[in-house]
């Protein structure tokens, strides 16, 4: 009985604290590029914003999400994509529209995401990045970034800081719940080899 009931409090021990270990931030440094991860507009578009304010970077780049474009296109419905309006929140937090890029390629995942931002990386000739999301998505993002790429290009991951994550009371909301199921789930399917894809 003793036994168990340590294992049920390590576990529950576990369970509380996997919301702040998912919380991880390189130290910021000079680099070519800024990029936005798609999601959580606007937070990751006003960071990215402020770090290119500060003088980091020259050029930020948006990452495109997949979207109905093509299906809304063909029943005569306009459709504007978030990256839409990432630009425009970085335009208005003072980011020159000539040095603002979205990628071309839409990326269903955080997988699609880093080889996108990588292989334009090495077009580029560029060797570092500052890749900008919110905080719960940190680990798995620095995760994938080194088992796909490694440090040639390096990516010094950043969070948005007004991000209302709580990783120490995550349980508390709904939000915060499913960023922690969401990422852990992702960072499985990372070390797992990537054996879950978005639908095509």
């Amino acid at each position: 009985m003793g036994v168990l009931l340590l294992l049920l409090a390590g576990a529950s021990l576990t369970i509380r604290h996997v919301g702040s270990w998912l919380v991880v931030q390189d130290q910021l440094e000079p680099a070519p590029v800024i990029v936005v991860l798609s999601g959580r507009l606007p937070e990751r578009a006003r960071e990215a914003a402020a770090i290119y304010g500060q003088g980091f970077a020259s050029e930020v780049w948006i990452s495109r999400p997949t979207s109905p474009a093509e299906e809304l296109e063909k029943m005569g419905i306009a459709y504007v994509g978030e990256e839409f309006y990432s630009a425009r929140v970085l335009m208005k937090l003072g980011v020159p529209s000539d040095a603002i890029r979205v990628l071309d390629r839409p990326a269903g995942n955080t997988l699609e995401e880093v080889e996108e931002i990588a292989a334009e990386l090495k077009r580029a000739g560029d060797k570092k990045v500052i890749v900008v999301t919110t905080k719960a998505h940190t680990r798995r993002v620095r995760f994938i970034w080194h088992k796909r790429v490694g440090d040639s290009p390096r990516a010094i991951v950043r969070f948005a800081r007004d991000d209302p994550y709580d990783g120490s009371r995550w349980w508390r909301t709904t939000a915060g719940a499913l960023d922690v199921v969401r990422e852990v789930l992702g960072l499985a399917n990372a070390w797992a080899g990537f054996p879950v894809r978005p639908a095509t």
